[in-house]
């Protein structure tokens, strides 16, 4: 029987059929660890996400637009070691105007009123969520009101609250990765504990009031999408994401004093890590974005999209070449 290793002299393998066997495993290695990471990978989406802020510039109902001017785009960079350093930087254009998740935007939002707004498919033109911040520095923006999804949200919301959704698919309805959403599954959570839980069919609405300081959370579920994932027999494709439409509004309690709440409730993992200490934070399903220090060199921008699997098999397959033709 012939070794998968023979011995070496003087840095050569000693029979030639050895380091042939050896090469053809390494090649079958990888073709076996390509299709592992096919099969295992999990579901994906596909389309990229992007995150901005700035002033609105206009709101323009005939044409169902809004525009925020001079926006900064939310990037991370990732250091050889520790937690991912994330930042809002300037774009290379003036202005970015989108189609807005839902006819509301234009009792919520006014020209002046700072934005954090996410598109799909690139830089603007179809915005996914839209925040209303308050707060002029920072470390010290907190989300008054939610246009869309609220699994995009950056900074924490105003008075402590968090928000966290997970819609239900009717696997009846269903196109590639997505399905319609009978419901969502709303939790409301106050100072870092669940206090309300409620489902809403599409059109249906709550409001939470149940501290003692004149603040609320009011939801309206819109419409929605769930993953098709998790009906029967419509698992492992990869496509675009599940997006839904949400309408929130948030009436921050009489006393300004807020504490710096931050939790791993996190849709993005760069977001679970501690930030700089603020007069006033929440708990959202994302935490607050753009307090750290930029690093000196240009930050990544924050994308969401189905390409890791992708980018982990090529290298391993580039890997796996280098060690055989090493060899």
């Amino acid at each position: 029987m012939i070794p998968f290793l023979s011995p070496r002299i003087d840095g050569r393998y000693t029979k030639k059929g050895e380091y042939l066997i050896m090469k053809q495993t390494g090649v079958f290695i990888i073709i076996a660890v390509m299709f592992l990471c096919c099969v295992c990978a999990p579901t994906g989406a596909v389309l990229q996400e992007v995150t901005v802020k700035g002033p609105v510039a206009t709101v323009n109902p005939s044409k169902n637009t809004l525009t925020i001017e001079n926006p900064l785009q939310y990037g991370c960079s990732y250091p050889a070691t520790g937690a991912p350093l994330c930042s809002y930087t300037p774009m290379s254009i003036s202005a970015l105007t989108g189609i807005v998740p839902d006819e509301s935007t234009f009792s919520v939002f006014k020209s002046g009123d700072t934005a954090v707004a996410t598109s799909i498919g690139g830089a603007g033109e179809r915005w996914i969520t839209l925040a209303k911040l308050f707060g002029s520095r920072p470390n010290e923006e907190f989300i008054t009101d939610i246009i869309g999804d609220m699994g995009t949200i950056l900074p924490p919301l105003i008075g402590n609250y968090a928000l966290d959704a997970t819609t239900v698919p009717d696997c009846t309805a269903c196109s590639g990765t997505t399905c319609t959403a009978t419901s969502a599954n709303v939790k409301v959570m106050s100072e870092g504990k669940e206090v309300f839980v409620n489902s809403l069919r599409p059109g249906e609405s709550f409001t939470y009031n149940g501290r003692n300081d004149g603040s609320s959370v009011a939801v309206t579920f819109v419409k929605g999408e769930a993953l098709s994932a998790t009906c029967p027999g419509k698992g492992g494709m990869t496509g675009p994401q599940a997006i839904s439409v949400y309408i929130v509004r948030i009436v921050p309690p009489i006393s300004a004093a807020q504490t710096n709440i931050r939790t791993a409730t996190t849709t993005r993992p760069d977001e679970a890590h501690p930030t700089a200490a603020s007069p006033g934070s929440g708990l959202p399903a994302t935490t607050n974005a753009g307090v750290q220090q930029p690093p000196a060199s240009i930050p990544v921008p924050v994308t969401k999209s189905g390409t890791l699997p992708i980018a982990v098999i090529g290298a391993i397959v580039l890997a796996g070449f280098v060690l055989v033709m090493r060899r």
